[in-house]
This record gives structure tokens, C-alpha cells and sequence, in this order.
């Protein structure tokens, strides 16, 4: 531990001093009267970028994806009462998508609490089951402690959100204390004998399937795995909106296996007699609402590694669980030979061909053609590019078109949450100034937080947004045909126009009505070095890659 400081300091400097030893380059807020005195902190903190949003939803999805993309905990400060509710969807997310992240939360006076002060609530009872740790620090002498332990448990086991709350009163109050030293990740080791029985289950497989996923990962790790997949030619799925966990031109690759899962794929999967479900929850997107593998015992062998024990067993009973940090299991399992001679070359090489084929794109109705735009930025933007998606139905297209080739090139809820892909993208270019930022966003996925573009144009960020525009909620427009064919209510969206609209945030902006129109429209955008939406209006039936909501429709009245 550092030496204590000979000055006292208020609990505002204590905090941001905690936040410089822990490494932290950046942090995300909207400013607010409740944590002024760590706001004045960070006037001298000029070795950590303070990057102010518009609204607090978009503070906790920048932090959760900076999150993401570092694999150390994102840091968002948000004002008390409706500046937390705001936040909570980007909680939300961190705790589903298994991300390391801190929010700060600031708080009524000490001696207002329990009276239903301004703007007060007990965050304890409103984090408690989203959060993996929440707490009020009450003293300014033990916020080394409580940041200390925040870091800590953002990054242990499975990852996720911890939630502080920071009483104005405290942040102002003089302390002597002692600085904490920077916290040091640590993830556990598989066992020997784990490793030992992981490998003569594998051998004697006929049709294993590995799925990857979760938050605990780095370059190094996927490294590791990809050559041990290589080692053993074990064909590889990945788990929804985990596509860049792993390379998808090698040839072990097999697709995604999430939402609008390629049906040859799950097919695969209920036929694998040995899962490896590596890193991955197995969560409802994942399974097919938990169809894919029956719970609590699969009719597959099952081989789960995940990093915090308490999840394994969870829902599926495992034949082997192996509590491991996806980095040490990963390297141990890179270091393995095949037992004997692989029995399911076929078995993968069919995988593959059904992914080849899943990724051609097909028609879909009106003038754009969604699959063809994807399919020429896969074979146009460099290996490092990152996109962003929200939630909708939109994705699809990206999901099954586009090829990732490095670690956390796809940024994207798989909480599922609206509205991330926009701020998503800002908080991608700051991490990575020199990267290419792409962000698709459905038009009712971009007015949910499309003000952070606002941000964009602000701290001079040239993501490109594709807004694709259909004009309505298509993913629930897609199961009102399902379930209620013809009856529409609340889908119908009425649309600004997106290219003047970023033309007015001081953006570039464009506008594509058929395929042909997008080459030169992604060009300019690219070369205006500005901020840009090129806003894609697609036909309100094309609801997915592979059927329409007339096609939808239609079969629910003939099934009756």
C-alpha cells in the first residue's frame, strides 16, 4: 500500500486519486450537482479524459463498452435520482454481457437520507439483483477501500457492474488516508487432472461442437484457443453476439449460434454428442430459449469452463465443470495433442460448408439489398474494424454476413437492450482513435440514444452510423405477424430525416435508396472526416435475412 498522503484531501480528490493508481485513462458522465467536489478533482486529473455525454443511458453504455473492449472496468459518474435511472439500462447490459465496469453514482447530503430527500433513492435496493456489488461510501477515509474492492470484483470470477454511491456531503469532507495500491487481475487455473479428463472426453467424441462466449477473454486467449481448435480441427460456433471470439475465415469456424441461428447449425448442435461450451453462460439467445440443449441435463455430453463456479450447474448439469479464467485454460488447452487419431473431419468439414453457404447473401424485397451492403464492407474495411449494433432485428444482417477476423470487432448487447450501438461507437473511437467505427442501428435502435452523436461531433469522432430504416419496430412487427397476423398496433414509427439530422449536429449525412447508391454514399462519409449517418431505407417487409413479414403472416393463416 502507498504510503499515506501528508495533506489531507477532500473525498472528491481521494476518489479520483483512487481512479488514477488504478489505471483508469478515462471516464464517462453527465455532470451533476450530487459529486461537484469529484468534478472539481478531476479539473487537476489531467492524465484521465473526463468525456461528458448527453444523457446518462449513454454514460453507462460508453463505460460498459469501454468495458468490453479493454477487459478493465469502464467508469461512468452519474447524477443521483433520474441520472441513475437513466444509467440502469447500461448496468443492465455490463451484468447480462458479463463486462467489468464501475458507475458512481452521486447521492443526497448524509443527513437528508431516509427522508425522501431530492432526488433520492437507496441504490442498494435498486442495483441489488443487476450489480455484482453495491455500496455507499460513507466515509472519505474509506474510499481507497471501497475502489479498491470495486476494481477487484468488476473483474473477478465473471466479470460485471459495481455500483458506488457517493454522498455529496462525503466529497467534500477532509480525510488523511493511506492510497491503495492498483489492483491485479487474477483468474483461476484449470485443474491437471481436469485438463487430463477434458482431452479423453474429447477423444472419444464423434461430433463435438465447441461454443464460445462470455466476457473473460482477451487477444492472447482467443490466440490459444484457435490453435488448439486447429490442433484438434474442432469445429466452432460462436455464442450470440460473440462472432469475434474467434476467427471466422478459419476453417474450424462454423457460424453463430444465437438469434436467427442458421437451422442446419442448431440441427448440429441437438445432433453433437459432445458440447464445449467454453466461456459461454449457454443463455436463452444462445440455446434457442433453452431448446437447443435440454435443462438441467442435456442429451449431449457437456464440457463447460467457465470462470465463476457459482455458473456452473446453474441450468445445465455439466459432465465436467472446470472452473477457469478463459486465459489460463485457454493456454493450457493450446499445449494439448489429439489421443489417437480424430474421428470427425467430415463432421466439421460439413459445419463449414453449411456456414459458407449461410453467409451468400440472399434477396430480400424493395430497392436495397441489406446482405449485398454487408457482404461488400466484409470484403472492404480492414481486419481491425469495429461495429457496434444495438437490438433489432437489423442485426441479422451483420450476424450472418459480415466475417470477423480479430477479438472484439462486433460490440453489441446480448442483453439486448435498444439504443447501444451509438454510444457504443463513441466510446470504440476514443478507445482506438486510429480504428475504423461502424455502427448499424434500426431507426427506432437510433432514437434511443442517438443524441450521443452529439458527442461524436463534439470530441471530432468519424464513426459512421448506418441507420437502417424500415419505419417501424420491425423485431415486433416480425412477431405480431407470427402470432397476430394483420393486427399492427404501436409498430408504425414516424421518422425524421437522418441525413439532415446529421447535418444539423454538425455531422456528415447521406441518404441510400437502392444497393447501388451506397459505395460512393460510404466513401464520402469516409472521406469527410467528419461524424457521418448514412441513413439505409429498406422495405418494411424485408424483416429478416431469411423470410418477410408477408411470408410470416401468411403462414400464421394457414395454421389457423
Amino acid at each position: 500500500m502507498a504510503a499515506a498522503s501528508s495533506n489531507a484531501r477532500t473525498g472528491g480528490q481521494i476518489l479520483v486519486d483512487q481512479l488514477r493508481i488504478h489505471g483508469v485513462e478515462r471516464a464517462f458522465c453527465v455532470p451533476g450537482e450530487s459529486y461537484l467536489a469529484a468534478l472539481d478533482a478531476f479539473h487537476d486529473a489531467t492524465d484521465i479524459q473526463l468525456v461528458v455525454c448527453r444523457q446518462e443511458g449513454g454514460v453507462a453504455m460508453m463505460a460498459e463498452a469501454t468495458g468490453k473492449l479493454t477487459g478493465r472496468p469502464g467508469i461512468g459518474f452519474v447524477t443521483r435520482g433520474p441520472g441513475a435511472t437513466n444509467a440502469s439500462a447500461g448496468v443492465h447490459i455490463a451484468h447480462q454481457d458479463s463486462t467489468p465496469m464501475v458507475l458512481f453514482i452521486g447521492q443526497v447530503a448524509r443527513e437528508q437520507m431516509d427522508r425522501e430527500a431530492f432526488q433520492e433513492i437507496d441504490y442498494r435496493r435498486m442495483f441489488g439483483q443487476m450489480s455484482k456489488w453495491v455500496a455507499q461510501i460513507e466515509r472519505a477515509d474509506r474510499i481507497p477501500e471501497y475502489v479498491s474492492r470495486a476494481f477487484y470484483t468488476a473483474t473477478s470470477g465473471r466479470p460485471g457492474p459495481v455500483v458506488l454511491a457517493l454522498p455529496e456531503d462525503m466529497l467534500v469532507e477532509q480525510a488523511y488516508v493511506s492510497d491503495a495500491g492498483p489492483y491485479r487481475p487474477h483468474r483461476a487455473a484449470p485443474a491437471p487432472q481436469d485438463m487430463r479428463e477434458f482431452q479423453m472426453m474429447l477423444s472419444r467424441a464423434e461430433r463435438p461442437l465447441a461454443i464460445v462466449g462470455g466476457g473473460d477473454w482477451d487477444p492472447a486467449a482467443v490466440a490459444n484457443f484457435e490453435q488448439f481448435a486447429r490442433n484438434f480441427d474442432l469445429p466452432v460456433g460462436a455464442a450470440f453476439r460473440s462472432q469475434s471470439h474467434f476467427d471466422n475465415r478459419l476453417k474450424e469456424y462454423v457460424g453463430d449460434i444465437g438469434v436467427g441461428v442458421n437451422p442446419k447449425l442448431a440441427q448440429r448442435v441437438r445432433d453433437a454428442d459432445l458440447i464445449l461450451a467454453i466461456g459461454a453462460r449457454l443463455g436463452e439467445a444462445t440455446t434457442g430459449g433453452y431448446t437447443l440443449l435440454e435443462a438441467p441435463r442435456p442429451a449431449q455430453k457437456l464440457i463447460h469452463i467457465y470462470p465463476d463456479p457459482e455458473e456452473l450447474g446453474r441450468v445445465y448439469q455439466p459432465d465436467l465443470p472446470i472452473a477457469a479464467g478463459m486465459g489460463p485454460f485457454t493456454s493450457a488447452a493450446a499445449q494439448l495433442e489429439p489421443v489417437g487419431e480424430a474421428t470427425w473431419a467430415d463432421w466439421r468439414a460439413a459445419a463449414r460448408a453449411d456456414y459458407e453457404e449461410a453467409i451468400q447473401p440472399l434477396p430480400i424485397p424493395g430497392d436495397v439489398q441489406l446482405a449485398e451492403i454487408v457482404c461488400w464492407l466484409r470484403n472492404t474495411l480492414p481486419d481491425d474494424t469495429i461495429l457496434t449494433t444495438g437490438a433489432g432485428n437489423y442485426a441479422g444482417w451483420v450476424n450472418k454476413n459480415y466475417q470477423f477476423r480479430q477479438y472484439r470487432t462486433l460490440i453489441g448487447p446480448t442483453s439486448g437492450s435498444m439504443g447501444y450501438g451509438v454510444p457504443a461507437a463513441v466510446a470504440a473511437k476514443i478507445a482506438y482513435p486510429s480504428r475504423t467505427v461502424i455502427s448499424f442501428a434500426g431507426d427506432g435502435c437510433f432514437l434511443m440514444n442517438g443524441q450521443e452523436f452529439a458527442t461524436a461531433v463534439m470530441y471530432d469522432l468519424p464513426i459512421i452510423i448506418m441507420v437502417v430504416n424500415n419505419g417501424v419496430y420491425g423485431t415486433i412487427k416480425m412477431y405480431q405477424a407470427s402470432a397476430y397476423p394483420d393486427r399492427y398496433p404501436a409498430t408504425s414509427l414516424v421518422n425524421p430525416d437522418f441525413a439532415a439530422l446529421a447535418r444539423a449536429y454538425g455531422g456528415h449525412g447521406e441518404t441510400v435508396t437502392r444497393t447501388d447508391e451506397f459505395q460512393p454514399a460510404f466513401e464520402r462519409a469516409r472521406a469527410s472526416g467528419k461524424p457521418a449517418i448514412i441513413e439505409i431505407q429498406v422495405d418494411p417487409d424485408a424483416i429478416s435475412p431469411r423470410t418477410t413479414i408477408t411470408k410470416l403472416r401468411d403462414a400464421a393463416i394457414d395454421t389457423g
